[in-house]
């Protein structure tokens, strides 16, 4: 069992579709706090919307997502241990959630999504991380620059 990662910066919904099926993601578990993007396609409605019209499945696990003070707080000192701690302590609130993500990765193929492409510095790989020690799954990033070497024709291929 693996659990995927993926984050959409710098990908339009082309390319992102193009690698969850090169991977054979089932599932997309959005962890954004708030589905919201200003990139088309990547918002909670819209995406789901895709998703499902390519017969994969959308989950949107708010409990997963980082809460806005820690956010907040990343964003007004860019202190990066700070955002990881203030995280890692929310995380530990929220086993429900990731026995529900784990029972999910079990039986299907997901792939946890954030905006960040650098799974580095994104809580996704945090939540992954998390899963990974509930249940034994490996984890594995999908990496945006993956698909920036494709070319549009075999974009369209991946859904032919």
């Amino acid at each position: 069992m693996t659990v995927f990662t993926i984050g959409y910066e710098g990908l339009d919904i082309d390319a992102f579709m193009s690698l969850l099926a090169e991977h054979g993601i089932e599932t997309v578990v959005d962890i954004r706090e708030l589905p919201l993007s200003r990139k088309p396609g990547f918002s909670k409605k819209a995406l789901a919307s895709v998703l499902n019209l390519s017969g994969l499945e959308y989950v949107h696990m708010v409990a997963l997502g980082c809460p806005k003070l820690v956010r907040d707080r990343y964003q007004e000192d860019g202190n990066w241990k700070r955002y990881t701690d203030g995280f890692l302590k929310h995380l530990k609130t929220q086993k429900a959630a990731i026995d529900e993500l784990s029972e999910l990765a079990a039986s299907s193929n997901c792939a946890l999504l954030c905006y960040e492409a650098d799974f580095n510095f994104c809580h996704r790989s945090m939540v992954a991380n998390a899963v990974r020690d509930a249940c034994g799954a490996d984890v594995e990033h999908i990496s945006a620059t993956d698909a920036k070497t494709a070319s549009p024709a075999s974009l369209r291929l991946a859904f032919a």
